[in-house]
């Protein structure tokens, strides 16, 4: 049955250079349909998870119909890097063979300046509700994460949402949190149509909606060592997550409200 969140795979064939963001390491790089993209390593930082989040927090915002760049699953081939002369790249190239995640490269693209770029309350509303739908803690003042491309707003880097997942502990706990550090989102103060946004939003995420978005995290990515849950243990975990989330809307919606 097709899944219309399903991605294209790609093969990296070139590693372009390393783009230094936080703690993480992604590379601009070039695969074999000839297009250059923001490749994300399951070696860095969080591993899978980062890139769960990444690929989640992104078909979320695919589902409710805000840009982004095209999300890929991106192969690295075990010869990949060897020659590499920087250790600690050589090192992250080595640990992250087989599937990656990648986002194509806008090209010319500039990071988005809320004293320069003046956003809508209706496109602010929605996407401080994304980010607190999915508990998404870096799109502030300090780190927008949107870019101004053919003078538009995309979204990217969603690897800091879904932070549930560093501890399974209470999931269900953290499915209907406030999320209080929604007070730090860039574009809260614009996000005056957050109740008008919340029913439309939840009107778009059906039920089989959010499985097909779940559907689509790779087997291999949900191997962890670090539980008992098996790969499908954990990929229902994530559906229950956001549809419980997804239900109980009206915690973080009065939250965002309050905050501003």
């Amino acid at each position: 049955m097709k899944n219309n969140f399903d991605l294209r795979t790609v093969n990296v064939t070139r590693y372009i250079t390393p783009l230094r963001e936080g703690g993480s390491l992604p590379a601009l790089a070039e695969a074999d349909d000839d297009f250059k993209y923001v490749l994300k390593f399951r070696g860095a930082g969080h591993g899978v998870k980062a890139l769960i989040a990444e690929l989640v927090g992104g078909q979320i915002a695919k589902a409710l119909k805000l840009q982004l760049p095209e999300l890929v699953f991106a192969n690295l081939d075990e010869a990949f890097g060897r020659t590499e002369a920087d250790e600690e790249i050589q090192d992250l190239l080595q640990g992250s063979q087989g599937l990656n995640l990648a986002l194509h490269f806008l090209s010319g693209a500039i990071t988005f300046d809320p004293v320069v770029t003046t956003v809508d309350a209706k496109l602010a509303s929605q996407i401080v509700w994304l980010d607190a739908y999915i508990t998404n803690v870096d799109r502030t003042f300090k780190n927008t994460n949107m870019l101004i491309w053919h003078k538009e707003l995309w979204l990217i880097d969603h690897g800091a949402c879904l932070y549930f997942h560093h501890s399974w502990n209470n999931w269900e706990q953290h499915a209907k949190s406030p999320f209080a550090l929604i007070k730090d989102h860039v574009l809260l103060p614009q996000a005056s149509l957050l109740k008008e946004v919340d029913a439309e939003f939840k009107a778009l995420l059906t039920p089989e909606i959010l499985e097909e978005i779940v559907n689509t995290i790779p087997l291999d990515w949900l191997q962890w060592e670090d539980t008992d849950e098996t790969p499908e243990g954990l990929r229902n975990i994530y559906l229950q997550f956001l549809q419980t989330r997804l239900n109980n809307s009206e915690i973080f919606v009065n939250q965002a409200q309050n905050a501003r």
